[in-house]
């Protein structure tokens, strides 16, 4: 499987505040890190099946996190602050999730893995009704 390359779209960088040049570097350590944990991950997993779990759940942590950040908005708002930042957070966010899912390698691996989760999910609960 190739290696992913994962990047900071301009229009996040863009939505950053003229002193965001910190949050900036803070968001190449971020996807630098992200990038690094799924290589690894690639490199060293034994079969496509737990790559794609590994890979699965780091868009599962991606995807809470653009749901903290997008709570933070309107509180932020409501306080009389900028947003700018939670915004650009949480669409840098979504925007690495984009880049996970629609992997050329990863794709239909992560869509098997959802749907395998879903089953045990779903199997798991039934198992829990009593009736």
């Amino acid at each position: 499987m190739d290696e992913v390359e994962l990047t900071i779209p301009e229009p996040v960088i863009e939505l950053l505040p003229g002193d965001g040049e910190n949050a900036a570097r803070d968001m190449e350590r971020a996807v630098a890190g992200f990038e690094r944990h799924v290589n690894a991950t690639i490199e060293t997993a034994d079969d496509a099946a737990e790559v794609a779990a590994e890979v699965l759940d780091v868009v599962k942590h991606l995807e809470a996190r653009i749901e903290t950040y997008d709570d933070f908005v309107p509180e932020l708002r409501a306080w009389g602050q900028s947003p700018a930042y939670a915004i650009a957070w949480r669409d840098l966010y979504a925007d690495l999730v984009r880049q996970l899912t629609t992997h050329e390698g990863l794709a239909d691996r992560l869509e098997r893995e959802g749907n395998r989760r879903l089953v045990d999910d779903g199997i798991r609960l039934k198992n829990l009704k009593k009736d």
